[in-house]
Protein backbone atom coordinates (compact mmCIF):
# COMPACT_ATOMS: atom_id res chain seq x y z
CA UNK A 1 0.00 0.00 0.00
CA UNK A 2 1.60 3.63 -0.99
CA UNK A 3 0.29 6.46 0.56
CA UNK A 4 0.90 9.75 -0.63
CA UNK A 5 0.67 13.32 1.14
CA UNK A 6 -2.57 14.44 0.80
CA UNK A 7 -4.44 11.20 1.78
CA UNK A 8 -6.95 10.58 4.57
CA UNK A 9 -5.82 7.68 6.59
CA UNK A 10 -6.91 6.01 9.89
CA UNK A 11 -4.46 5.49 12.52
CA UNK A 12 -5.78 2.68 14.87
CA UNK A 13 -7.49 3.98 18.67
CA UNK A 14 -6.66 7.42 17.24
CA UNK A 15 -8.95 8.24 13.77
CA UNK A 16 -8.48 9.97 10.99
CA UNK A 17 -5.43 11.66 9.77
CA UNK A 18 -4.13 13.48 6.63
CA UNK A 19 -0.68 12.90 6.03
CA UNK A 20 1.04 16.77 5.63
CA UNK A 21 4.31 15.43 4.49
CA UNK A 22 6.86 12.91 4.31
CA UNK A 23 9.67 13.90 6.73
CA UNK A 24 13.46 11.95 7.21
CA UNK A 25 15.02 11.48 10.34
CA UNK A 26 17.91 9.77 11.46
CA UNK A 27 17.07 7.39 14.15
CA UNK A 28 20.24 5.11 15.79
CA UNK A 29 22.61 6.35 12.98
CA UNK A 30 20.11 5.50 10.12
CA UNK A 31 17.70 7.74 8.08
CA UNK A 32 14.51 6.71 8.36
CA UNK A 33 11.23 7.97 6.19
CA UNK A 34 7.92 8.93 8.37
CA UNK A 35 4.88 9.90 7.33
CA UNK A 36 4.04 13.02 9.04
CA UNK A 37 0.19 12.58 10.27
CA UNK A 38 -2.12 15.26 11.58
CA UNK A 39 -5.31 14.18 13.03
CA UNK A 40 -8.73 15.12 11.86
CA UNK A 41 -10.50 15.51 15.76
CA UNK A 42 -7.88 17.65 17.32
CA UNK A 43 -5.17 18.38 15.18
CA UNK A 44 -2.64 16.20 16.85
CA UNK A 45 0.21 15.22 15.18
CA UNK A 46 1.94 11.61 14.92
CA UNK A 47 5.28 10.21 13.17
CA UNK A 48 4.52 6.73 11.92
CA UNK A 49 8.30 5.16 9.73
CA UNK A 50 6.74 5.17 6.12
CA UNK A 51 8.16 0.89 6.36
CA UNK A 52 5.87 -0.02 9.35
CA UNK A 53 2.60 2.01 8.92
CA UNK A 54 1.10 -1.24 7.46
CA UNK A 55 2.03 -3.35 10.25
CA UNK A 56 0.87 -0.84 12.07
CA UNK A 57 -2.72 -0.38 10.56
CA UNK A 58 -2.29 2.49 9.06
CA UNK A 59 -5.14 2.46 6.10
CA UNK A 60 -6.85 4.82 3.83
CA UNK A 61 -10.41 5.82 4.64
CA UNK A 62 -13.16 3.67 3.52
CA UNK A 63 -15.01 5.00 0.38
CA UNK A 64 -18.55 6.77 0.73
CA UNK A 65 -20.15 3.78 -0.97
CA UNK A 66 -18.63 1.24 2.35
CA UNK A 67 -20.61 3.74 4.75
CA UNK A 68 -24.17 1.80 4.24
CA UNK A 69 -22.81 -1.38 4.73
CA UNK A 70 -21.01 0.19 7.87
CA UNK A 71 -24.41 1.23 9.41
CA UNK A 72 -26.35 -1.43 8.17
CA UNK A 73 -23.79 -3.47 10.42
CA UNK A 74 -25.03 -1.13 13.22
CA UNK A 75 -28.32 -2.05 12.61
CA UNK A 76 -28.05 -5.90 12.89
CA UNK A 77 -28.18 -7.26 16.47
CA UNK A 78 -25.75 -9.34 18.11
CA UNK A 79 -24.97 -11.52 21.03
CA UNK A 80 -22.50 -9.79 23.65
CA UNK A 81 -20.19 -12.20 25.70
CA UNK A 82 -21.39 -12.68 29.30
CA UNK A 83 -17.18 -12.93 31.23
CA UNK A 84 -16.56 -9.12 31.01
CA UNK A 85 -13.08 -10.34 30.74
CA UNK A 86 -13.18 -12.00 27.52
CA UNK A 87 -15.34 -8.63 26.54
CA UNK A 88 -12.49 -6.36 27.36
CA UNK A 89 -10.28 -8.80 25.77
CA UNK A 90 -12.27 -8.90 22.45
CA UNK A 91 -13.05 -4.99 22.61
CA UNK A 92 -9.55 -4.19 22.64
CA UNK A 93 -8.31 -6.22 20.12
CA UNK A 94 -10.79 -4.80 17.67
CA UNK A 95 -10.58 -1.79 18.58
CA UNK A 96 -6.53 -1.89 17.96
CA UNK A 97 -6.81 -3.60 14.94
CA UNK A 98 -8.03 0.05 13.64
CA UNK A 99 -10.67 -1.48 11.49
CA UNK A 100 -14.11 0.34 10.73
CA UNK A 101 -16.10 -2.83 11.00
CA UNK A 102 -14.42 -3.51 14.32
CA UNK A 103 -14.57 -0.86 15.74
CA UNK A 104 -18.63 -1.13 15.03
CA UNK A 105 -18.60 -4.53 16.37
CA UNK A 106 -17.27 -2.91 19.77
CA UNK A 107 -19.91 0.27 19.37
CA UNK A 108 -22.79 -2.36 18.60
CA UNK A 109 -22.19 -4.72 21.35
CA UNK A 110 -21.60 -2.19 24.18
CA UNK A 111 -24.32 -0.17 23.24
CA UNK A 112 -26.31 -3.58 23.30
CA UNK A 113 -25.23 -4.46 27.01
CA UNK A 114 -25.77 -0.49 27.53
CA UNK A 115 -29.00 -1.13 27.05
CA UNK A 116 -29.44 -4.24 29.60
CA UNK A 117 -27.53 -2.70 32.77
CA UNK A 118 -25.45 0.13 33.40
CA UNK A 119 -21.84 -0.37 31.63
CA UNK A 120 -18.54 -0.37 33.94
CA UNK A 121 -16.23 2.85 33.81
CA UNK A 122 -13.93 0.60 31.57
CA UNK A 123 -16.41 -0.20 29.31
CA UNK A 124 -18.03 2.94 29.37
CA UNK A 125 -14.72 4.25 28.10
CA UNK A 126 -14.32 1.71 25.49
CA UNK A 127 -17.70 2.56 23.93
CA UNK A 128 -16.91 6.12 24.64
CA UNK A 129 -13.76 6.16 22.18
CA UNK A 130 -15.27 3.47 19.94
CA UNK A 131 -17.90 5.67 19.33
CA UNK A 132 -15.40 9.10 18.94
CA UNK A 133 -13.40 6.62 15.85
CA UNK A 134 -16.37 5.47 14.37
CA UNK A 135 -18.32 8.71 14.11
CA UNK A 136 -15.07 10.45 12.99
CA UNK A 137 -13.81 8.31 10.12
CA UNK A 138 -17.86 8.67 9.25
CA UNK A 139 -17.58 12.83 8.91
CA UNK A 140 -13.78 12.66 7.44
CA UNK A 141 -15.49 10.22 4.77
CA UNK A 142 -18.62 11.61 4.22
CA UNK A 143 -17.38 15.22 4.56
CA UNK A 144 -19.89 15.98 7.17
CA UNK A 145 -20.04 17.37 10.79
CA UNK A 146 -19.58 15.19 13.47
CA UNK A 147 -22.65 15.97 14.44
CA UNK A 148 -24.87 14.99 11.31
CA UNK A 149 -22.44 11.28 11.72
CA UNK A 150 -23.31 10.97 15.06
CA UNK A 151 -27.05 11.30 13.82
CA UNK A 152 -26.48 8.31 11.51
CA UNK A 153 -24.72 5.97 13.93
CA UNK A 154 -27.39 7.28 16.41
CA UNK A 155 -30.11 6.04 14.04
CA UNK A 156 -28.24 3.08 12.89
CA UNK A 157 -28.59 1.75 16.70
CA UNK A 158 -31.98 2.86 17.27
CA UNK A 159 -33.17 0.32 14.67
CA UNK A 160 -30.98 -2.28 16.44
CA UNK A 161 -32.39 -1.79 19.54
CA UNK A 162 -36.08 -1.72 18.52
CA UNK A 163 -35.02 -4.67 16.62
CA UNK A 164 -33.84 -6.29 20.12
CA UNK A 165 -37.11 -5.33 21.67
CA UNK A 166 -39.35 -6.98 18.88
CA UNK A 167 -37.48 -10.15 19.51
CA UNK A 168 -37.84 -9.59 23.21
CA UNK A 169 -41.71 -9.07 23.33
CA UNK A 170 -42.19 -12.46 20.29
CA UNK A 171 -43.70 -9.20 18.15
Amino acid sequence: MTLNIGNKVVYPCQGPCVIGSIVEKVVADRPIRFYYLTLLDNGGQLLVPVDKAQAIGVRLLLNKSEIPKLLGGLMQTTDVTSDWKQRAKENAQLLASGLALDVAAVVKSLTALNDRKPLSMLEGQTLEKARKLLVGEIAAVMDEPRSAAEERVNQALQISREARVSVAVGV
